[in-house]
């Protein structure tokens, strides 16, 4: 594997409504991430090794009723971690943004830009478009976006895709045929659920499949910000269904797929060994957040921004500047959540003890690969890691869009 650092890089803004082309070199990453140790940050690291501690004061109260809450206390993440590239998958893809882990090993990856799904040998790299969804219309943040198995795939097929219409933001299911020529292995769309709102920005995009089995949907509010708090609306919210795209019972609202509300622009969903559903989000100018969700909570956008402390609302668990973060794709392994992050350019690792972080996050692989989209847990150790150098908003080099292989601790 070809050793990548980057030195000199322009970064963009990273789909939070920060402008593009707001460039800045290592020297100054390492000068931001320096420039926070005072009363918030302690312990950064020299530039080269794990960037220190991000985030405001240590997080407020677990929620009430939290699935962590015992009489003793919850094992812990270790304080500090680290990450080994080991390998690359894939490179030269363009505009990756979701991942799907196929059984044997392969992936499919979508295309935002171009609106197809590929299939990527885990064996030598190579990537043959499996097919192209009808009606996606990309144009700013919007596109193919998040893609999720069903948890009968192995006798059902399908494969679920988050993206953008002329109209709306929707989920569609398709079965994939192996059989068929490669280009046309997807079959017709069937619409799961329609009506989440577009815009230019801020469309969410990231969907999962949780340990009950339903599928959840993180969406955006387009930048008319009083979706997020318009429980009527399914923009700036986190969204929970069936597999066919219905109310689940045991939602806050019976009728609706509603889940949670007040988001900004929701991009990362995963959850941890106790089932807890942790959420990454763009914040706007000051905070990046990372969430604790509990069914029918507000998370506070547009009235706050990282920890407010306001009334009915809940907090993040942990806070980043912008320049640090602007997180994506997230995923659970070793007991941490492990962060993506776009115009920060590295990887965030926050332990876990119970539904609070054990320690202060740590930065990893800070400025080697660019902007960061989407994280995997493969199992055990081993992680997969999406680069998005290709979305316009990065400064693309010789390889990229990359997909690397990691294993971590």
């Amino acid at each position: 594997m070809r050793s990548v650092v980057r030195t000199g890089r322009r970064v963009g803004g990273a789909g939070a409504g920060r402008p593009a082309g707001h460039g800045r070199a290592r020297g100054v990453l390492a000068a931001v991430a320096l420039a926070g140790c005072g009363a918030l940050l302690a312990g950064c690291s020299p530039e080269g090794g794990p960037a220190g501690p991000a985030g405001a004061s240590p997080p407020r109260g677990a929620p009430s009723g939290s699935a962590s809450a015992s009489a003793s206390a919850p094992s812990a993440a270790p304080a500090k971690g680290s990450v080994e590239v080991t390998g690359e998958i894939a490179r030269d893809l363009e505009s990756p943004w979701g991942v799907a882990p196929l059984p044997d090993g392969d992936l499919l990856v979508a295309s935002r830009d171009k609106g197809t799904i590929s299939r990527v040998s885990a064996a030598s790299g190579k990537a043959v478009v499996i097919g192209k969804v009808p009606g996606v219309a990309p144009g700013g943040e919007g596109g193919l976006l998040g893609l999720a198995l069903s948890p009968s795939f192995a006798s059902d097929r399908m494969v679920y895709a988050y993206f953008t219409t002329e109209s709306d933001n929707r989920i569609a299911r398709m079965r994939y045929d192996e059989k068929r020529e490669p280009g046309q292995q997807l079959g017709a769309p069937d619409t799961v659920l329609r009506g989440i709102p577009k815009g230019v920005v801020h469309n969410g995009g990231r969907i999962a499949f949780g340990p009950d089995r339903m599928l959840y949907a993180g969406t955006g509010e387009t930048g008319e910000t009083g979706l997020a708090q318009d429980r009527k609306s399914l923009g700036g919210k986190i969204l929970r269904m069936t597999p066919d795209g219905q109310p689940v019972h045991g939602n806050p609202e019976p009728d609706s797929v509603v889940y949670s509300h007040g988001h900004r622009n929701v991009q990362g969903l995963a959850w941890d060994q106790d089932k807890r559903l942790w959420a990454a989000e763009f914040g706007q100018n000051t905070w990046d957040e990372l969430n604790l969700i509990e069914p029918g909570a507000n998370y506070g956008w547009p009235q706050a921004e990282g920890k407010a402390g306001l009334a009915g609302m809940r907090d993040p668990v942990a806070v980043w500047r912008t320049d640090e973060a602007s997180p994506s794709g997230i995923a659970v392994a070793r007991g941490s959540v492990w962060m993506a992050g776009l115009k920060g350019e590295r990887l965030w690792r926050i332990p876990l003890a119970g539904d609070r972080p054990a320690a202060e996050p740590e930065a990893f692989l800070q400025g080697r690969y660019g902007r960061l989209r989407s994280v995997v847990a493969l199992g055990g150790d081993r992680l997969l890691l999406v680069t998005s150098e290709t979305d316009r908003r990065g400064s693309p080099e010789a390889g990229d869009d990359r997909i690397l292989t990691l294993t971590v601790r």
